[in-house]
């Protein structure tokens, strides 16, 4: 039977060493497929035919996966999290509540262990798979009326085919919207989240390179060794309403001043309210310095303002920045 495309599906699987596949626990709920990235080469050669011969060889094997852009959910977003910024895959408790936060630093100094995954990809005619699944780069957006949309690129090892694995539910899971978001800047001798800008924030695009790449070395394999983490790129354009805030910002871009900022998007209520969270939670803390203001634009004849800030490392607050989520799993399955 020929393969349907409402039967495809991407499943995951947490793997204990990085590069031994295997059986998928957890169902991505999103779209997406597996390319066999591969390499095929033809050798140039003079032997006397026009037309040329078949002689090949394969010195590469790849594997890529595009998590096509989907509505960010707080119990899913931590697979990529875990699988791009750092290996943070059972949440610590909130007190006596029910919360469990999941924390992802961003690197300073030492680079950060990540959890690797092996995907299964495909569809009813058939199933492919990769192992060593790390993240190279993803991206969040959103604006008013709908969901933070989060999109990830994974690389991987190879590509064999196989079967998925069974018996696997279609998991619970709660959108993050945009709408609910609220925006804070602040002066880097503060702290994250203590000045809230009300009726400014209009849209975001967070653009992270995790800086994660795969290494081939002459090790006896075709397929990447190990992966090793470069310096990441973290790009966030916030667009603004073109109101006072938004003109305090530009001068301390023109001025070259760092600031603090948090974007703060909370959900329903746990079921039990801890020390710190009574709602499900997402956190972006990100310190940098705006690297552009673009000219006046518009949406609906209202006029806006989009700020390009680049997120690096603050020595007044010590840190290059977080990522928290907070839902009630204890762990990623």
């Amino acid at each position: 039977m020929a393969g349907i495309k409402a039967l495809r599906k991407i499943q995951i699987g947490k793997e204990t060493t990085a590069g031994t596949a295997v059986a998928a626990t957890a169902l991505w709920r999103g779209k997406g497929t597996i390319e066999d990235a591969s390499e095929f080469k033809f050798p140039e050669e003079n032997i006397g035919y026009l037309s040329g011969v078949d002689r090949q060889y394969n010195p590469k094997l790849l594997a890529k996966l595009s998590m096509d852009e989907v509505e960010a959910t707080f119990e899913q977003l931590p697979y990529i999290l875990a699988a791009g910024v750092k290996n943070v895959v059972s949440g610590s408790a909130d007190g006596s509540g029910s919360g469990k936060i999941y924390t992802y630093t961003l690197p300073t100094t030492a680079a950060n262990t990540v959890t690797t995954y092996t995907l299964e990809g495909g569809d009813d005619q058939q199933e492919e798979e990769m192992e060593y699944g790390f993240v190279e780069s993803f991206k969040l957006s959103g604006k008013p009326g709908e969901g933070l949309m989060v999109s990830a690129d994974w690389k991987g090892r190879q590509v064999t085919a196989s079967s998925f694995t069974g018996s696997i539910a279609v998991p619970t899971v709660e959108e993050i919207l945009f709408s609910k978001a609220k925006l804070y800047i602040d002066a880097v001798s503060s702290t994250y989240g203590n000045t809230q800008k009300t009726n400014t924030f209009m849209a975001m695009d967070l653009n992270v390179t995790t800086g994660l790449q795969e290494v081939f070395t002459g090790d006896g394999n075709l397929y990447f060794s190990f992966i090793k983490s470069v310096m990441p790129e973290i790009v966030l354009d916030v667009t603004f309403e073109h109101d006072g805030t938004a003109t305090t910002e530009k001068t301390y871009w023109r001025a070259g001043t760092p600031r603090l900022i948090r974007a703060l998007f909370q959900g329903a209520a746990l079921t039990t309210a801890g020390a710190a969270y009574s709602v499900k939670t997402f956190i972006v803390d990100l310190p940098g310095k705006w690297e552009k203001f673009e000219k006046l634009d518009e949406i609906n004849g209202n006029d806006v303002v989009k700020g390009k800030f680049r997120s690096r490392y603050n020595s007044t607050v010590s840190n290059a920045g977080k990522f928290v989520v907070v839902n009630e799993l204890a762990s990623l399955t």
